[in-house]
């Protein structure tokens, strides 16, 4: 089994990020907290392989505002960038690939409007697209995580398969941001159905979590997206993610 990679997110709102790195005194100061270009290259600097971006304007409001933002994250860093948010057809698809971004995660969109997800995955292929599950209590969530999809995990994933997905992003929302440990057992169970690559995210709050995923994972389970406790430095050393990155990006 390869490495797991560790890829550090960066959520942005009105040009911000929402977080801002805590117990690293050098980090806290204004020009970092609200700089998510700023932010990318720190990432970057400590030796990061891959950035997960997402955008709440984007996913909330259906806005590019942030745009320019994102497009500056990908010109300065030399690392893939995968980013979140807001995709409702081909024609956003098209401008947010045409901005840099390495790979779109799209969530909502499948669910809402299968055959223009189709179009997206034919016209840009599977490494460039994937897609995310967001589930609660074993339903998944769509709409900002507010509405159910109408479909169990199960049934959401192999539908996935089908339409040639080859990468999920697994979120447990009751989990997410509150460093209580990740739902390895979800992410485990839809490797096991999909026979796909999986990106867990949610949960992670310390090198402990991190270890646990990383002995237990499938086989598919091959990186972890990591937001609030890497903000909020509770791992011993931060260059956590100075792991082989052979195969992680197919």
């Amino acid at each position: 089994m390869g490495q797991l990679l560790v890829i550090p997110s960066i959520d942005i709102k009105d040009g911000h990020t929402v977080r801002v790195v805590q117990g690293i005194p050098e980090l806290e100061c204004m020009q970092y907290g609200n700089d998510p270009v700023a932010m990318a290259m720190i990432w970057r600097a400590e030796n990061a392989k891959c950035i997960h971006v997402v955008d709440f304007d984007a996913a909330r409001e259906h806005s590019h505002k942030n745009f320019e933002i994102i497009e500056e994250i990908c010109d300065s860093v030399i690392i893939p960038v995968q980013y979140g948010g807001g995709m409702h057809s081909l024609h956003d698809a098209t401008q947010a690939i045409n901005l840099g971004v390495y790979r779109l995660i799209i969530g909502s969109l499948i669910r809402d409007n299968e055959e223009e997800f189709i179009k997206i995955l034919e016209k840009f292929g599977p490494q460039k697209i994937c897609a995310a599950i967001d589930v609660v209590d074993n339903q998944v969530m769509i709409h900002g995580r507010k509405e159910k999809a109408g479909m169990t995990v199960d049934e959401y994933a192999k539908r996935l398969v089908e339409l040639g997905v080859e990468r999920i992003v697994v979120t447990d929302v009751n989990r997410n941001g509150m460093l209580s440990g990740p739902n390895l057992e979800l992410s485990n169970r839809i490797s096991k159905i999909t026979g796909k690559r999986i990106t867990l995210s949610g949960g992670i709050g310390d090198y402990k979590d991190l270890r646990y995923v990383t002995d237990h994972r499938n086989h598919g389970v091959d990186s972890v997206i990591i937001g609030r406790a890497m903000y909020e430095n509770r791992f011993p050393c931060q260059k956590i993610w100075r792991v082989a990155e052979s195969g992680i990006f197919s």
